[in-house]
This record gives structure tokens, sequence and C-alpha cells, in this order.
């Protein structure tokens, strides 16, 4: 199927997505801190560069877009056009993320992925709860959790 914006306009589509300070990550931010958590932002000397970094709770947290680190939810679409292009892309992201995750925890820090789908999307599990459950995390002793979207039903919606 042929892309229905020329490339000049999908160039420029794709130039203006960021990597920090996402809305997904602005909302998750301003509820933690309204909640008394400090934190750093996108710390360089740490694997991966966290989105946010809380040295009191030794915890790190990833809030990663569902396509670009292909989430298994409903958010995430394989794309149909350039298609090796966009599997190599997703498939580096998501190695990425599988060593940062790596070498975080070697070094005995706790690592947390909020999802976007968490916050968007038909499954999503909405802005307070998300908060909230990124909130219990950081106080509790769990290593490795994500807070996603989902439909309850399962047991994936929420802290997993």
């Amino acid at each position: 199927m042929a892309d229905i914006v020329s490339p000049e306009v999908r160039s420029r589509m794709m130039a203006g997505i960021r990597s920090k300070d996402t809305k997904p990550e602005m909302v998750l931010r301003r509820g933690l801190h309204r909640l008394g958590f400090r934190y750093r932002l996108h710390d360089r000397k740490l694997p991966g560069k966290p989105d946010l970094v809380f040295p009191k709770y030794n915890a790190a947290i990833f809030v990663n877009g569902c396509f670009w680190h292909g989430h298994d939810c409903p958010l995430f679409k394989w794309p149909k056009t350039r298609e090796a292009f966009w599997r190599a892309k997703i498939e580096a992201n998501r190695q990425r993320d599988d060593a940062a995750l790596a070498e975080l925890t070697g070094s005995d820090w706790r690592v947390l992925t909020v999802w976007e789908c968490a916050f968007k999307g038909s499954a999503r599990i909405g802005t307070l709860a998300a908060i909230s459950s990124t909130a219990r995390w950081l106080r509790s002793d769990r290593k490795v959790a994500e807070v996603r979207g989902g439909n309850g039903d399962d047991g994936t919606a929420g802290l997993a």
C-alpha cells in the first residue's frame, strides 16, 4: 500500500516526533512530582538514559512509546510500507531496551517501564491509575515491572 502523503511531508512529520518530554512522560512527571517524588531527568550516566531517575529509591523509569518499542498492545501495528526498514529499526530499539535493562538491574537499579498504552487507546488504564501504579512501585521493593494498558481480564492492566 502506498503512503498517503508525499515523502517530504512524511519526513517533516517524523522529524517532529520527540524522544524526550513526550506527552505521556510529562503527564507522569507532573503527577509524581505532585505526590512528592523528586527525580532527575534523562541521566546520561546510566545505561539507556532513563527518562526519570529516582536516586533515593535506586529506581529508573522508562516511558516508552508503543510503536517505537514494538509493544504487544493495540497501539502497535507493523507498518505496511518499508517493512524491512521498520522491522530492523524496531528490533534494534528492543535490543537496546533489553541491554539497558540488563545493565541497570546488574548494577542493582530497579527498573520500571511505563507504556504509552497506559495513557491512551482503547485499553488505557487512565492517567490517575498509571501514576498511582508508578508511585506504588516506587515505594515497593520490586526490581522490575511495567505499567501498561489492558482490559484487566488477564491481569495485564496497570502494574505488571
